[in-house]
C-alpha cells in the first residue's frame, strides 16, 4: 500500500505569475472559497501569454482547447468507439455510403481524391465510407495501399474521422472509414 502524494505548492514566481493573470482576466472564486493574497516579491518579467484568437462564427466558446486526435490506425481499435461498433466496422457489416475507387489514379491525383471525398462525404453527414487502393503489385502492397493512411492523418483530414479498418482480412486493397458526427 502505498502513501499518497501530496501535490506540489507553486514556487513565488509561480504564485506571483498566476495572481498577475488573475487580476488580468479578472477571475472571481467559487462561491465560499477566497483567493490567496498576491505575493510580496514581483515575479521575474515573463513574456505576457498571447491573447486566444476569438471564436469564428460557428467555433464553441469553450475556454478548454480540445485535444488534437490521435492517429488513424488501419485496422487498430480507435479510442472514443464502442466494441460493438468496432467489430461491425472491422467485419465489414457497416455498409458504407459512398465509395473511392482510386484504381488508375496516380499519387498526387489520388491525395486530392482522398482529400475531397472525405471533406464531402463529412459535409453531407455521411457516417461510413470505402476508398479502395487495391492490394498493388509488390509483396507490401502499391504506393497508394501505403499512402492512403498518411493522407488520413493529415490535419484537415483526421479529426473527420473516428475509425478505419480494412472490411475483410483477406481483402488488403480496400479501407472503411467511420466518419464522425457532426456537432451542430
Amino acid at each position: 500500500m502505498s502513501a499518497a502524494r501530496r501535490p506540489r505548492s507553486l514556487s513565488p514566481a509561480e504564485r506571483a505569475l498566476w495572481h498577475d493573470w488573475a487580476r488580468r482576466t479578472q477571475v472571481v472564486p467559487l462561491a465560499g472559497k477566497v483567493m490567496d493574497p498576491a505575493p510580496v516579491a514581483p515575479a521575474p518579467a515573463a513574456e505576457p501569454p498571447a491573447a486566444p484568437a476569438p471564436p469564428s462564427p460557428g467555433q464553441a466558446t469553450s475556454r478548454r482547447r480540445p485535444l488534437p486526435p490521435i492517429d488513424v490506425h488501419v485496422g487498430g481499435p480507435p479510442a472514443g468507439l464502442d466494441a460493438r461498433r468496432w467489430r461491425d466496422l472491422r467485419r465489414g457489416r457497416t455498409r458504407p455510403e459512398r465509395t473511392l475507387d482510386l484504381h488508375g489514379y496516380r499519387a498526387q491525383e489520388a491525395h486530392a481524391a482522398v482529400r475531397a471525398f472525405v471533406r464531402g462525404a463529412a459535409a453531407d453527414g455521411l457516417r461510413c465510407i470505402a476508398i479502395v487502393t487495391g492490394r498493388g503489385s509488390s509483396p507490401e502492397g502499391g504506393v497508394l495501399r501505403r499512402e492512403v493512411p498518411h493522407w488520413l492523418n493529415a490535419p484537415e483530414l483526421r479529426p473527420l474521422l473516428l475509425g478505419a479498418a480494412h472490411p475483410h482480412q483477406a481483402n488488403a486493397g480496400a479501407v472503411h472509414l467511420l466518419l464522425r458526427r457532426q456537432r451542430r
